[in-house]
């Protein structure tokens, strides 16, 4: 099996959650995978949600089937957060006199991640030849244009498959049939797995991180050398 292997990261990332207050836009923690394949679809020139494509946007329905995996390259998952205060002066941006709108966001600071793409069928090899070579039709970002996304140390990686235990990537909970019995961290988090048709919302699955040594895991694990992954 091949795939292609890169570091994603920014100086700042916001992947809005929608479930937010009326004071605050809050982020998760990590990228998911509707994001990314938000940016694969930028890589390849897709249409957006100006277009509708069979009840999706072009761009998720041409990548919605293209398997990933995603290694967090932080201290025990997470990423330092902070919150930003900027205005938005645009016209239509607030009713307010003066149509000034404070806004006020949650960032990520300085993440970055290694992901994974699985190569096994003609989008997904395209796909790959386009980050390889360094192309893109549009400018791919962490969640916003506030944020412009670096793709560097690009490889293409052979894997082999292997009995899990010691899985260094995100993992989604449904792919874990073991009960947790050795590790010294264990991040959680609900995000987004997908998108629901019609309404585009989100799908929401419980992921985890972990250095748990001893996991049964239902699907596939495969390593490249470096390190054990499951692609979701």
């Amino acid at each position: 099996m091949e795939a292609l292997k890169f570091r994603l990261r920014g100086k700042t990332a916001f992947f809005k959650n929608p479930e937010v207050n009326s004071y605050y836009y809050f982020t998760f923690g990590q990228i998911h995978k509707p994001a990314l394949i938000g940016i694969f679809g930028a890589i390849m020139g897709y249409k957006g949600y100006e277009s509708k494509y069979d009840d999706y946007p072009e761009y998720y329905e041409k990548l919605k089937d293209i398997k990933i995996a995603v290694v967090p390259e932080s201290e025990n998952g997470y990423f330092p957060k902070k919150i930003q205060v900027f205005n938005n002066s645009v016209g239509y941006a607030s009713q307010e006199e003066g149509g000034n709108l404070v806004v006020k966001e949650q960032w990520l600071e300085n993440p970055s991640w290694i992901v994974y793409l699985m190569i096994d069928g003609d989008i997904s090899k395209r796909l790959a030849q386009m980050i390889h070579e360094r192309k893109c039709v549009y400018m791919p970002y962490l969640g916003k244009n506030d944020h412009p996304a670096v793709i560097e140390d690009i490889s293409f990686v052979s894997l082999r498959e292997k009995d899990g235990d010691e899985i260094r990537s995100l993992i989604p909970h449904d792919y874990i049939s073991s009960k947790w019995d050795s590790f010294t961290f264990k991040y959680e988090e609900y995000l987004p797995a997908g998108l629901k048709l019609s309404t585009n919302q989100y799908i929401m699955k419980k992921f985890y991180f972990t250095d748990e040594n001893d996991l049964e895991i239902k699907e596939q694990v495969f390593n490249d050398g470096q390190r054990n992954i499951v692609f979701f």
